[in-house]
């Protein structure tokens, strides 16, 4: 009687297949994933920092000066909000936290000019009395931008800013203020300037350093120096609304990546307006619309994998796409956002694809570039890379095909500038060079013996909540007595 031979698969589980597993290979650059998932679970490591008591405090200090300096400019023509509400998010601005234009701003770097940054959203205006969809005056603009007539505004609200308005004459002979992006900064940057000269003819013991002031188009960014630490805050004027805008109505109608995770009503809680222009927009009147406070919610159901081969791939395109200024790190957070959308939760799930997600995010970017084509995630239909010339885009996807050809090298080069950045921030440490001034543990106590309560809870707001919405309920007369809320959670 003859016997039917195993099958290939009943060989292999009988120990009859002794040939041994092939490592999982990139096609395209032969790169073993194995190693590329190594090498971006070394960049996370150097690239998320976990700070110690001492630099939470700085932290603080930091932060409290900051909007202590606020209350301030509020009080000088009281222009702002008395209860302003403001939007902390990690990460500067050119970082890609914000859809903002970064030909304006100077280069910063990690390292050499700052340890820590943050972009500050700081509401000039606040419109959160309507809970129909936001319809924009947008017949002069670009998608995504708009105009903002103080129309919608009380007739105190015009008084106070119409010297921050461009003014439009009527036939009928009415007169129509247009909130100016550029006016505003250009005031905004004047008011800090005045109160931190102010700040400074009074110094006070363990208050930080002020190193640098500069204005960044329609950005003012302010590095401070505190105990050990250099922080950067760019600090953008902002219009605040509550509810939705008509223009991004029909994005609600799709079905998404985040539906039963989080519940519309978190997502659609409120937009900006930021100062930015289109291409061809007039500088002075238009802004662009922000859904910065969105993201903050949309990123709790981004699995950790691909944040972190996010965060690798955005490492290396600031790096290599930096000239001409044409992509940027918001640009890619947007592909990731439609990634999520187009691709299965459980496949997005898997903790060790870490480098299929950075392979495929380069793709997605070189495939953007290569037909000038990345739509907005919240208005689809408009097309945020149109304005290139075709020169400039093939520019950048000849550059990102050399990346797609050895991922490797690409990833330890961002290592090697990480680690150098951290060993420049460990040389300013040890040599005490960043400021003159005291720790701000050193105000009084025990300096031996830190408030260890304040400093879990500041861990707890900085360190732990990665790209979290941090908003602050501050009042002008009593600034040490700031609300917080990291999304929807208290403190």
């Amino acid at each position: 009687m003859k016997m039917a031979a195993p099958t290939a698969s009943k060989a292999a589980s009988l120990g009859c297949n002794n040939k041994p597993a092939f490592p999982e290979l990139d096609f395209r650059s032969g790169a073993r994933v194995e190693e590329l998932n190594k090498l971006i679970q070394e960049f996370t490591k150097h690239d998320q920092r976990e700070y110690d008591d001492q630099r939470a405090l700085e932290i603080h200090t930091a932060k409290d000066f900051i909007f202590s300096m606020l209350g301030m400019v509020q009080k000088l023509d009281q222009k702002l909000p008395v209860a302003n509400e403001y939007l902390l998010l990690s990460g500067g601005v050119r970082e890609g936290v914000v859809d903002l234009d970064l030909d304006e701003l100077n280069v910063y770097a990690r390292g050499t000019d700052y340890d820590m940054d943050f972009t500050l959203l700081v509401p000039a205006l606040k419109l959160h009395d309507r809970n129909q969809p936001v319809t924009l005056d947008m017949r002069h603009s670009a998608l995504c931008h708009s105009w903002l007539s103080l129309r919608l505004f009380d007739e105190g609200t015009i008084t106070k800013w119409k010297d921050c308005c461009t003014i439009v004459d009527h036939i009928n002979g009415a007169t129509n203020y247009f909130f100016s992006p550029t006016k505003v900064a250009d005031w905004f940057y004047d008011s800090i300037s005045i109160v931190l000269s102010e700040i400074q003819k009074k110094p006070q013991r363990g208050m930080p350093k002020v190193e640098k002031v500069e204005k960044n188009g329609t950005i003012i960014s302010i590095i401070l120096g505190v105990g050990s630490s250099r922080m950067l805050y760019d600090i953008v004027p902002v219009v605040s609304f509550k509810g939705w805008p008509a223009v991004a109505q029909s994005w609600l109608m799709e079905n998404h990546f985040w539906d039963g995770k989080i519940t519309e009503e978190e997502v659609i809680s409120g937009f900006y307006l930021v100062p930015a222009c289109s291409y061809k927009g007039k500088k002075d009147n238009e802004w662009r619309l922000s859904f910065a406070r969105s993201e903050v919610q949309l990123k709790k159901c981004i699995s950790s994998s691909l944040m972190q081969a996010y965060q690798a791939c955005k490492a290396i395109i600031i790096k290599l796409l930096s000239r001409p200024k044409a992509i940027s790190p918001y640009h890619l957070r947007s592909m990731m956002l439609w990634a999520c959308d187009r691709l299965p939760a459980n496949y997005l799930a898997q903790e060790d694809y870490a480098a299929h997600f950075l392979l495929g995010l380069i793709d997605d970017l070189q495939h953007c570039l290569v037909n000038k084509m990345c739509p907005n995630y919240f208005i689809p239909q408009c097309n945020m890379l149109e304005h290139l010339s075709e020169e400039t885009v093939m520019l950048h996807a000849r550059k990102l095909s050399s990346v797609r050809s050895d991922p490797a090298e690409h990833l330890r080069t961002a290592i090697e500038h990480v680690k150098a950045a951290n060993r420049l921030t460990l040389e300013l440490q040890r040599r005490g060079s960043t400021t003159s001034i005291p720790s701000p543990q050193s105000d009084g106590g025990d300096p031996n013996q830190p408030d260890d309560r304040l400093a879990k809870k500041l861990q707890q707001l900085v360190t732990e909540n990665p790209g979290k919405s941090i908003s602050v309920f501050i009042n002008p007369d009593d600034v040490t007595r700031p609300h917080f809320r990291i999304d929807d959670k208290f403190f």
